[in-house]
């Protein structure tokens, strides 16, 4: 690293108290508007006077952004996966990158429950037919089935518990299904995809993104589904064939859906703006000042742990150290 201190790029505000850290061992630059995502060309020349890369989740940290510095040391993203980012351009210039702990569990818990149930009972018609008018009508959540996709880790657990005080009948499908204890324990009821399809109430994503589930959801999965049911996408947009869940939703082929994430972010699909069935929030899941205060100052850690020249804790790459 160049002489004297390095200096850091941070793409948009984050946590006063993180960056006064960071300030102490970093010149650091901010990104001042936290209304939008930097765009690309910005964050390109940013990235060329920088040593290290702050990044947040909704980044795009592409072969185009990577290849503007051959110099940069640290790409310190501010998510728990390294999705928006090209890591094998990454690791191909010996530029670690590093993310967080999965410390978001709880509040993505509470947004994908608080969709099921907006999506369940609001209405965008913009009329107050009465409170008893048969006008609008919505769905029950108490008492009926949730089917968790890829549902056996943190995320879809902490859904399950909230699931419960609903007196909800909870089934998951994960590709390695878990151990009949931790089954027991978090009262998960494992079924197979297409079971847990056409007999839950509410379907609720929590996959990895992938190439394997890239599309997990899409035309003919979106056929498997009750009539009256809803779809609700917390994890990644692309998971969801969101041109095929446009169609459904105009079908009637579903009832609704709540979603927190796109397939094209920050891109939303017009027609889903539109619908008067759907529940639309801007990817949201770790949007609590509790947890977005820890997670900067994880970032901040990892920051701290390059320039001092010690092992960094949360390296999605470390072989980069061995090349």
């Amino acid at each position: 690293m160049r002489a004297g201190k390095p200096r850091v790029f941070v793409t948009q505000p984050v946590s006063a108290h993180a960056l006064k850290r960071l300030r102490t061992a970093a010149n650091v630059t901010v990104f001042p508007d936290t209304s939008r995502i930097i765009p690309k060309p910005a964050l390109i020349k940013a990235v060329r006077q920088a040593d290290i890369l702050f990044c947040l989740l909704h980044d795009l940290i592409d072969r185009d952004v990577i290849d503007a510095n051959p110099d940069l040391r640290l790409i310190a993203a501010q998510s728990i996966t390294p999705s928006n980012i090209d890591v094998t351009t990454a690791t191909a210039r010996r530029i670690p990158v590093t993310v967080t702990a999965p410390l978001t569990t709880e509040a993505t818990a509470d947004l994908t429950f608080g969709l099921m149930l907006a999506a369940a009972r609001l209405t965008r018609a913009g009329k107050f037919p009465g409170g008893q008018s048969a006008h609008v009508m919505g769905a029950y959540v108490w008492g009926k089935t949730v089917g968790l996709i890829g549902g056996g880790g943190l995320i879809g657990k902490a859904v399950a518990r909230r699931a419960l005080g609903f007196s909800m009948r909870v089934l998951y499908w994960t590709p390695r299904r878990k151990s009949e204890h931790e089954e027991r324990e978090a009262h998960l009821t494992y079924v197979p995809f297409e079971q847990l399809l056409r007999e839950s109430d509410f379907v609720s994503v929590h996959s990895p993104l992938n190439k394997e589930t890239r599309h997990q959801i899409g035309a003919r999965e979106l056929r498997l589904m009750k009539k009256t049911a809803y779809i609700v996408n917390t994890a990644r947009g692309p998971i969801i064939d969101e041109a095929a869940l446009v169609r459904a939703l105009q079908k009637k082929q579903i009832a609704g859906a709540g979603l927190d994430v796109f397939e094209r972010e920050p891109k939303v699909d017009a027609a889903l703006k539109k619908m008067p069935n759907v529940v639309l929030t801007p990817h949201l899941g770790s949007a609590v000042p509790e947890v977005r205060e820890a997670m900067a100052n994880m970032v901040v850690d990892n920051i701290l742990a390059l320039i001092g020249g010690h092992k960094l804790p949360n390296c999605v790459n470390p072989q980069v150290f061995a090349l």
